[in-house]
């Protein structure tokens, strides 16, 4: 096969999460396991730092990797879903595995795919770790794809064990109270493995607690070790402060600048000090490494701006604590209108996404080219019951031109919403 044609298979034989939902997930490690059995356990193979988190988590991750590559290391990314390319969702070095590898990888292994009838995603899962196995990268950052305890990549027993935050996304899946979110994504804990939880939250502490010390964990809350201040944008970075428990203040800029990134810094440097002894990593090089996410390991999507006079920016947030955090930077940004391009998928809590947006900006509602997105019409009509009215459009190029169209050079364009959307954006 080639590679349009080993995607094609994939996408045509595997049930796939971003197209038809929570339908496409098999519940259980089983499928997972047999794949990377029959591969030769690749997932032992190779040194990884899991992360998890409702947000953030892929940030962070991208984070880490960046710092890795800056302090020398040989680096593997794992993350999902990807923007453009299937290829986004495996990385070594910040660079994208070779269509021929995506192709290789399908065509020698039709047979045992056709056997274990696995998903869309524990194929990839299954691909990145084979892929890691064989290129030995000096660590490996795995980025969960939904909660945790059952996630595919929870095979791996890493380094250490990344919690970013906890809030209330895909709760028909992982339960309906951050306790039983928590306790989901807290089934990445392994025993004697460092367990990173990035933000301390009343409800959610006492189960990370638990099972830390059920599987003596060493936990460690990256809120309590570090305090990181904003010191303002300037020339397109963000600068911050960042205070360590020992009183010592650095000053880092990082090119990540949606004000909702502190927290991620914070629980990237926490993970970093967990592994210090393992993976020594210099001052210099976090500086490096967080000024140059973008180019180190080619993340887009995150508060990125497309253009300027008017301002565009785009956003993946797509659940009520991300679009939260979100609009509490939008809020610093001075602009005369806002003008808000959204699309959302269909199996959201929408009514508490749709809350979570300013009824002050003007909105255009748009729809992605996938079974899981909401129709414009029925997105424009639940948001005009709540007070948000707007125009609709066929796809998100469409409503960003006319956005463009009618905007004055001080308004400000934002994109956000769901990823599949996003991901048809042109000039992305």
């Amino acid at each position: 096969m080639q590679y349009q044609e080993a995607l094609d298979y994939l996408y045509s034989r595997l049930p796939v999460f971003h197209r038809i939902g929570p339908i496409a997930l098999k519940p259980g490690l089983d499928n997972t396991l047999r794949l990377c059995e029959a591969l030769g356990n690749p997932q032992h193979q190779f040194r990884s730092i899991h992360v998890a988190g409702t947000n953030g988590k892929g940030s962070t991750s991208h984070m880490l990797a960046a710092i890795y590559q800056s302090a020398g290391y040989r680096v593997g990314l794992y993350t999902s879903p990807h923007l453009k390319s299937f290829t986004e969702r495996i990385r070594l070095d910040g660079q994208p595995i070779a269509e021929d590898e995506v192709a290789l990888f399908v065509t020698t292994h039709q047979s045992l795919i056709e056997s274990i009838e696995p998903s869309f995603f524990e194929v990839t899962v299954a691909m990145a770790f084979d892929y890691f196995a064989r290129q030995q990268p000096d660590v490996a950052i795995i980025e969960v794809g939904l909660g945790g305890r059952l996630d595919s990549t929870n095979v791996i027993t890493p380094l250490a064990s990344v919690i970013t935050n906890i809030g209330l996304d895909h709760t028909d899946i992982l339960g309906d109270t951050l306790p039983k979110i928590a306790r989901e994504k807290a089934g990445i804990t392994k025993a004697g493995i460092p367990l990173i939880i990035g933000e301390t939250q009343s409800e959610t502490t006492p189960v990370f607690t638990e099972i830390a010390n059920q599987l003596k964990a060493p936990i460690v809350f990256a809120d309590q070790l570090y305090t990181v201040a904003d010191a303002g944008l300037s020339d397109g970075v963000r600068n911050i402060r960042v205070q360590s428990g020992d009183g010592e203040t650095l000053s880092y800029t990082l090119d990540l600048t949606g004000g909702y990134q502190l927290l991620n810094v914070a629980t990237a440097l926490a993970t970093v000090q967990a592994l210090q002894s393992i993976l020594p990593v210099s001052t210099e090089s976090i500086q490096t490494g967080l000024q140059a996410v973008v180019p180190l390991t080619g993340l887009n999507g995150r508060f990125q701006t497309l253009h300027q006079q008017p301002r565009v920016i785009v956003d993946t947030a797509h659940n009520k604590p991300g679009l939260e955090a979100l609009f509490t930077t939008i809020q610093s940004i001075p602009f005369a209108s806002l003008r808000l391009v959204i699309g959302l998928v269909a199996d959201k809590d929408r009514t508490a996404v749709l809350l979570s947006l300013p009824e002050s900006a003007i909105y255009y509602f748009c729809q992605a080219d996938s079974p899981r997105s909401l129709p414009a019409a029925t997105l424009q009509a639940e948001a005009a019951s709540l007070g948000r009215m707007g125009t609709t459009y066929p796809d998100v190029n469409r409503a960003l031109a006319a956005a463009l169209q009618q905007a004055t050079p001080d308004d400000l364009i934002l994109v956000t919403g769901s990823n599949y959307h996003i991901a048809e954006l042109i000039k992305l």
